[in-house]
């Protein structure tokens, strides 16, 4: 997903409970008939262990041939993660990828030095009516040993991760280790990422071997220390402290989130992400220009036709 830069959240107190760091609200953008919600970055939050960015995308509903078109845009220093609860899309890239991503699978892709990539509702998709949308989108940013890689891909299907069921939950793995478990997804820095569903009164500690640790409910409510927290709320929590969640009584739809804090802060600029202004810059130098054969990115080999411009770049 690219950048928008007019969606900022919230970062209100979270009262006497001292077991919460940080409660996010996000706020909500239309992007005609597509609604966003985005948690990080926030004011007061740039990052949950690596994880620089997190959206909300949809839920929607598609008539008439409707769909997403996010056109070929650049990527430095992160890695992407898609994850859908509903629907589908495709995934094309400057490496020759052209993936189909679906419910609990998991779409990686390392940007590294630099990449290219495209996501659309496939044609077939738009056949079919209605059809519904409905996951999250995460960046998490490379460790500076890592943000000058070359660019790589990795698809997993829902089958190739760990699920872990009983006691009223079910727990999808997507990225890291947590509970015992391992993800197949290769990263570059330790952390976890994981997709729960609780019935009501369902109990699920988080993993307590991870520096940073929070959550985003996504559906239904949470109670924690005796709070309850609806929907589109994410809360980080302090290091250290043993942390168990309650499902209310509607039960909950929960992404769970965190890892190893990064040896420094990571700048941002559109799509960029990287440990100095200077990769910053001369990413952005290289996408303005434009060449697309010979220079820095190139565009998908399946999708070449039109592209995003650089903010405030005339358009293409």
């Amino acid at each position: 997903m690219s950048w928008m830069p007019t969606i900022e959240p919230q970062c209100p107190s979270a009262g006497n409970l001292k077991d919460i760091e940080t409660l996010i609200i996000p706020r909500a953008r239309d992007l005609g008939g597509f609604e966003v919600r985005r948690a990080l970055p926030a004011p007061k939050r740039q990052m949950v262990g690596p994880f620089i960015f997190f959206d909300q995308m949809g839920p929607a509903e598609f008539l008439t041939e409707g769909g997403i078109d996010v056109r070929p845009h650049p990527h430095i220093g992160l890695a992407t993660v898609t994850y859908l609860y509903k629907g589908e899309f495709q995934h094309r890239d400057s490496l020759g990828t052209n993936q189909m991503i679906y419910p609990g699978e998991v779409n990686w892709m390392v940007a590294g030095n630099g990449v290219t990539h495209s996501e659309r509702t496939s044609p077939v998709t738009r056949q079919q009516s209605p059809h519904s949308l409905f996951g999250i989108q995460t960046w998490v940013a490379l460790p500076e040993e890592h943000e000058d890689k070359p660019a790589t891909f990795e698809h997993q299907g829902q089958k190739a991760l760990p699920l872990l069921q009983g006691e009223g939950k079910e727990v999808r793995l997507i990225l890291g280790t947590a509970w015992g478990e391992k993800a197949p997804v290769q990263t570059f820095s330790e952390m976890f990422y994981a997709d729960a569903t609780l019935m009501p009164g369902a109990k699920l500690p988080l993993p307590d071997d991870h520096e940073d640790r929070g959550i985003y409910i996504t559906s239904g409510s949470v109670i924690v220390a005796g709070e309850v927290f609806e929907e589109g709320r994410m809360m980080v929590f302090r290091p250290g402290d043993p942390i168990t969640v309650t499902a209310g009584e509607r039960g909950a739809r929960l992404v769970l989130l965190g890892g190893e804090t990064l040896n420094g802060p990571r700048y941002v600029s559109w799509n960029f992400v990287a440990s100095s202004k200077e990769k910053l810059e001369a990413a952005k130098e290289a996408w303005i220009e434009g060449d697309f054969e010979n220079g820095r990115f190139q565009l998908p080999p399946d999708d070449n036709a039109e592209f995003i411009p650089f903010p405030g770049q005339p358009g293409n």
